[in-house]
């Protein structure tokens, strides 16, 4: 069993040889071929490298096109800031929204072109080269995340306060051109869809349940529709949050290591795929490789069946090799 057919075979809730193992890696891909992270960022074919040797290595069952979030912000006009071996940032001081005048004339850029095309092209690449034998993940940032890049973080949250109906706007602007994005991707090969909606995490529950939630279910129901699926991730604290993550229908729930995976599961409707989630840093990064297959059991004990190997949140560059291969071990010694 290869690791699309085992992942695809898991996710249909069918027997398989051993646990998925999908954690995130940029930087750490970008540094285990030996590459600056700013060439991982801006040329696909040196992101599709990076993933294809990381996950031959490692045994992984899939790659990624995950990068950062500042492509669509970069191709609609934001000001980006590029490092040679960090990701790139928009810059917030400059929104490109910081007049929320400049919404109303805003347009989808053309997705098959700009960062978002080179993304597409890292789809179509990973696609090809795994020759149908790993999961191809694409990527596209949730309502909440792509809003506060746009917007800037701290604004947008005065916003939800003092505008909700601009906070709207902006959020429809935004499912609408990730579904733009998405689709594109899924046409290249991807597998599955994952978003990633950091910022949401930084509101309080009723906030979420109110304004956030429906534009994620928007934009998951519509990758749906198109025939993928969606791996959830909402970097920090989600406790609070995880009832509604588990009502978005996402194939996958990816947790961060904030969020005990048994207040997960007790939230959310069975037979919820769970995914994650050990300390990246303090235990993967920094623990050794039998700690980390202790944390690993702690976290199947915790989120029981069904669940996917991983880390919280990217696997850091600087781990060690053997750690990672420790979650390798733990993935196929268990189905």
């Amino acid at each position: 069993m290869n690791g699309r057919e085992r992942v695809l075979a898991f996710l249909a809730g069918q027997p398989v040889d051993h646990l998925p193992l999908m954690p995130i890696t940029m930087m750490f891909a970008s540094r285990h071929i030996g590459v600056p992270y700013l060439r991982y960022v801006k040329d696909h074919r040196v992101l599709a490298e990076a993933q294809m040797r990381t996950a031959e290595d490692f045994e992984f069952d899939y790659v990624s096109v995950i990068s950062d979030p500042a492509r669509e912000a970069a191709d609609l006009g934001a000001r980006v800031e590029w490092f040679e071996d960090q990701p790139p940032a928009v810059n917030e001081s400059e929104a490109l929204l910081a007049d929320k005048a400049t919404l109303a004339g805003l347009k989808i850029p053309d997705v098959s072109s700009g960062r978002m095309g080179d993304r597409v092209a890292g789809v179509s690449l990973l696609k090809e080269r795994s020759a149908g034998q790993l999961m191809v993940e694409g990527w596209v940032e949730g309502p909440c995340a792509m809003s506060a890049d746009l917007r800037g973080l701290n604004t947008l949250m005065l916003d939800l306060h003092d505008d909700p109906a601009f906070v709207r706007d902006l959020f429809e602007f935004t499912v609408a051109m990730e579904l733009a994005f998405a689709r594109e991707q899924i046409k290249a090969g991807a597998d599955h869809i994952g978003i990633g909606d950091a910022a949401a995490s930084l509101i309080g529950p009723r906030l979420y349940h109110e304004y956030v939630l429906p534009y994620e279910k928007k934009l998951i129901d519509g990758i749906h529709e198109m025939g993928g699926r969606v791996r959830l991730h909402i970097c920090g604290k989600t406790a609070k949050l995880v009832k509604g993550m588990g009502e978005t229908k996402s194939e996958i729930v990816d947790l961060d290591f904030f969020t005990p995976l048994d207040v997960a599961r007790a939230a959310m409707p069975e037979p919820q795929v769970l995914l994650g989630n050990i300390d990246p840093v303090r235990v993967l990064r920094d623990g050794t490789p039998e700690s980390i297959e202790r944390a690993l059991a702690e976290c199947h004990r915790q989120a029981g069946h069904p669940w996917i190997v991983g880390a919280g949140c990217e696997v850091p560059p600087g781990t060690p090799d053997e750690n990672v291969r420790a979650m390798t071990r733990y993935a196929q010694a268990h189905g």
